[in-house]
This record gives structure tokens, C-alpha cells and sequence, in this order.
């Protein structure tokens, strides 16, 4: 797009656009990257792309399901009355592949996984027998296929193993290798690229001027979106320089799901990252109803559209605007079916107070009381946007709605929850 055709859109400061329906504009915008193909040692935490169809039965073969005794079932019916003496004609272990036929009358020894010989339909465990080697004495009955893993027991030639859409874990891991399956289609991390914007900011290796402070931004953004299930490059700062700043956005395009530049809403400042940045893409400049955090912008940028926000450069204020816009987007690019933090209602320890006519993001710490089951909740610090240590010792935020100003402590609020803490 050229820079005649390129807009920043504005909106006056009265008019706010509701959290819902910035929301609902965001996550239209998330691009989900195309499936690849992996290995499954590397598919864990990822959503599966295919259906994936077992071509053989799990398990293979009858096997026994414990250590002892391969027999016909009817031949042992009566040992609850009176004990049942066999000859013991062989034995089987783990991984034998060679045949074997079972008489009636006879014993033969298996070991947990051995394949189960010709006739035999259960397995007497060695805990019901004398364990003899040349006889055995069975002194409790077992039914037809007591203690034998059957063919297809776990899946059938044809069945669905792993589904699309599933999140593969360990056991989707463990089922993959089962059925014989190395490699599994999955939707890969998004890739998210994180900048921080400001000439006042030094890296964490350096010690800071007078007028300099830490770039806190890309390390806390970055860890964020780790969180958030992405593929994170932590680009660092980039002085407010606007061809620089153009460069820098420019050459994450083609290698980003979603770039967050942080510093590049509100103020002075925010004019100049849009300003730079508008012969990429249009940028919708807005102020939402939400505190902190209540102006952003946000444009699809590059050939490809990909999602770009613009959050304040206040730390507390931008991890808040990433919890609540950034992060639902990069999981609905991951393709997660629901891309929302778990909300649940809960009863506040202390009077909260809120912006009116913003839906207020406020700190607190979530309780269980264990003689009901009731859910409280302790708000934390004061509401200073700028507490950053007060968000570090939450696990989740209060969110008080638009028309409130003061919550009384007692009343019901929601409370969206945050990463558990160890």
C-alpha cells in the first residue's frame, strides 16, 4: 500500500468503543499458520490438523495383561472349589514371535505383553497359583478373557487415534507411537514478534542514565506470550527513529503471526509510531472503554495483513492490554476453541474503585473458602497503573464493569483467572 492510500484512524477522545466489540474486531483479524508436518518428540502442546486413522489394531494380538499362567478358562471353573493341578508345557515371554498351541488341560507361562498361545483365552495370575514350573496348582477361577489384553481392545483397524483439533500431550504423544505413526500434522506456535519503543530505554545489561529506564516491555510481553502457547522473538528496543522503527516492523512481516510494539499508543510518542508505521497498513487508532490501558491501535500491516498493536509503553498498562486483547488473538491463531481466560464470580475481601465508564482490569489474588467452596477474592495494591508488583503477586484480575464505580466489599464480582502459580 502506498503512502497516499494509507490512513491512521483516528476517533475522538469522547467516543469509546466497547471492550466486546474491539474484541470482536481483533480476533476476526487472527491468522492461523499453515499445518506442517513433525515429529511427534515435537508435536507436544500442539493442536493435531488431520484425523489421525489407526491402520492396525491396538493392540495386535490377545497379550497378557499380567505376569502368570496361559490356560483355557473352562479348564480352571471349578478351582474356587477345589484346586486345579496342570502341567506347565512352556513358556512365553515379552517379544516372543514364535507360535505356540495350547492342549486342553495345559498351563503354559506367559509374562505381561506375551502373546497368548493358540486356545488359551485368559490369563491365571501367578498370585492365584502355587507358581510351579513343571505343574502348577490354580486355587482361584478366572473368566474368559480375565487378564488379557484383546486384540483392538484400544483402537480398531480404522478408528480415530487422535482428532483434529485435539492439543497433543502425552498421551496423544504415547497413542501416536502405538499406532505406528513418527510424524503428526499439527498448526504450529504462531510466530510473535515483540518490540519496545523509546529513546529513553536501556537493555537490562546496561546501567541507565539520568532519564533512562530498563526496557521492562519485550521481556514481560515476551513472557506473555510464551504463556499464551507462541513462537516468541524478542526484537528489543528501537529508538523513536521513523525510518528505523518503518525498517524494524517492516522486516518482521514475513516472519510474524503478530507483532506487538509497545510504547507505540498515546501521547506524543504514539502519534510518531503511527505515523511511521502508516504506509504499511491501515492502523485503527481508538480509545477503548477499559482501565488501564484504554488507548491502543491496531493495524494489519504488509502484504499478508498481519495483526499489529500498538499498546502504552507503561508496563503495567501494556501487560494488562495484552491479557485482554493480545493474548485471546494468539490463541485463536494457535486454534484454540476457546481463546478466553476461565471466568468465574467471586466475593471481594475489600471496596474496590473504578474508572466510570471503563470496564476496570484490577489486580487481586483468588481464594477458595474450603467450608463452601465459595471463591474470594483480595484486591491487591491501589489502582496505580505504574504497580507492577502488585501484578506479579496476582493470579487474577477483577473485573469491574463500566457502570460501577465503587464495589462494596461482600458483593460479587468476575474474576478472569491467571497462569496458576507453582
Amino acid at each position: 500500500m502506498s503512502e497516499t492510500e494509507s490512513t491512521v484512524v483516528t476517533h475522538p477522545r469522547a467516543e469509546l468503543r466497547s471492550v466486546e466489540d474491539h474484541l470482536a474486531l481483533l480476533l476476526k483479524a487472527a491468522v492461523r499458520p499453515r499445518p506442517v508436518r513433525v515429529a511427534i518428540s515435537e508435536a507436544q502442546g500442539l493442536l493435531c490438523a488431520e484425523e489421525v486413522v489407526a491402520d492396525q489394531a491396538l493392540p495386535g494380538f490377545d497379550q497378557a495383561a499380567v505376569d502368570g499362567y496361559a490356560v483355557r478358562s473352562v479348564d480352571v471353573r471349578t478351582a474356587n472349589e477345589e484346586p486345579v493341578e496342570m502341567p506347565v508345557v512352556g513358556e512365553i515371554p515379552a517379544g516372543s514371535r514364535q507360535p505356540r498351541r495350547l492342549q486342553p488341560g495345559q498351563a503354559v507361562r506367559v509374562a505381561t505383553g506375551a502373546p497368548l498361545p493358540t486356545l488359551a483365552d485368559a490369563v491365571v495370575p501367578g498370585s492365584y497359583t502355587d507358581g510351579g514350573a513343571a505343574k502348577v496348582t490354580v486355587r482361584k477361577a478366572v473368566p474368559s478373557h480375565g487378564y488379557v489384553r484383546r486384540t483392538g481392545e484400544d483402537v480398531q483397524t480404522g478408528d480415530v487415534a487422535v482428532r483434529k483439533g485435539d492439543t497433543i500431550g502425552a498421551a496423544q504423544v504415547g497413542l501416536l507411537a502405538a499406532v505406528g505413526r513418527s510424524k503428526v500434522l499439527v498448526h504450529p506456535r504462531p510466530r510473535v514478534s515483540i518490540i519496545s519503543v523509546g529513546d529513553e530505554l536501556v537493555d537490562i545489561d546496561r546501567t541507565p542514565a539520568v532519564g533512562q529506564v530498563y526496557d521492562v516491555n519485550s521481556y514481560a510481553l515476551a513472557a506473555a506470550a510464551r504463556d499464551a502457547g507462541a513462537e516468541v522473538s524478542r526484537v528489543g528496543i528501537v529508538p523513536l527513529d521513523p525510518r528505523r522503527l518503518r525498517e524494524t516492523v517492516e522486516g518482521r512481516l514475513l516472519m510474524s503471526e503478530v507483532i506487538v510494539v509497545a510504547g507505540g499508543a498515546g501521547g506524543g510518542i504514539g502519534d510518531e509510531v503511527q505515523a511511521a508505521l502508516s504506509d504499511l497498513g491501515d492502523i485503527d487508532t481508538t480509545r477503548v472503554a477499559m482501565h488501564p490501558g484504554s488507548t491502543q491501535a491496531f493495524g494489519r500491516l504488509g502484504p499478508d495483513a498481519v495483526p499489529t498493536f500498538l499498546i502504552p509503553g507503561n508496563p503495567m498498562s501494556a501487560l494488562v492490554v495484552f491479557e485482554v486483547m493480545v493474548r485471546p488473538l494468539i490463541r485463536a491463531a494457535r486454534g484454540t476453541r476457546h481463546p478466553h481466560r476461565r471466568t468465574v464470580e467471586a466475593r471481594l475481601l475489600s471496596p474496590v474503585t473504578s474508572t466510570k465508564g471503563r470496564r476496570g482490569y484490577l489486580r487481586g489474588q483468588l481464594l477458595r473458602d474450603e467450608s463452601n467452596g465459595e471463591y474470594l477474592v483480595q484486591p491487591l495494591g491501589t489502582g496505580g497503573s505504574h504497580l507492577l508488583t502488585s501484578l506479579a503477586e496476582a493470579n487474577c484480575l477483577i473485573n469491574v464493569d463500566e457502570d460501577l464505580t465503587d464495589v462494596a466489599a461482600g458483593e460479587q464480582v468476575k474474576v478472569a483467572f491467571l497462569a496458576p502459580r507453582a
